[in-house]
């Protein structure tokens, strides 16, 4: 396993509000300085997530500390028969990928 990389305890942080499966997500994202995310916190604004969803969200935070690519947990999470993300989590990540400026 390799060391955690972590992030400084100031940083610059970026919220963004997705909707999935009929919800409303804010998440929360930190950048390491190359650009490569690092942290993520999702939170859904309505009654009806699971603690799996946040638990994901922490999970990814963890790996991607350690040195998992995006991209790479992005291929792990389950996709629907057309190819969309089936959870909150894989939206959010196909949201960042697909707005790489923000």
């Amino acid at each position: 396993m390799s060391e955690r990389q972590r992030l400084p305890n100031r940083r610059g942080s970026e919220l963004l509000t997705f909707d999935h499966a009929g919800f409303q997500y804010v998440a929360c994202t930190s950048r390491y300085g190359d650009g490569r995310l690092g942290e993520i916190f999702l939170n859904v604004l309505a009654r009806g997530g699971t603690p799996i969803e946040i638990v994901a969200a922490i999970v990814a935070s963890i790996a991607l500390q350690h040195g998992a690519s995006m991209e790479a947990i992005r291929h792990a999470l389950s996709r629907n028969s057309d190819g969309s993300a089936s959870g909150p989590l894989g939206a959010l990540l196909d949201k960042i990928v697909a707005e790489p400026d923000r």
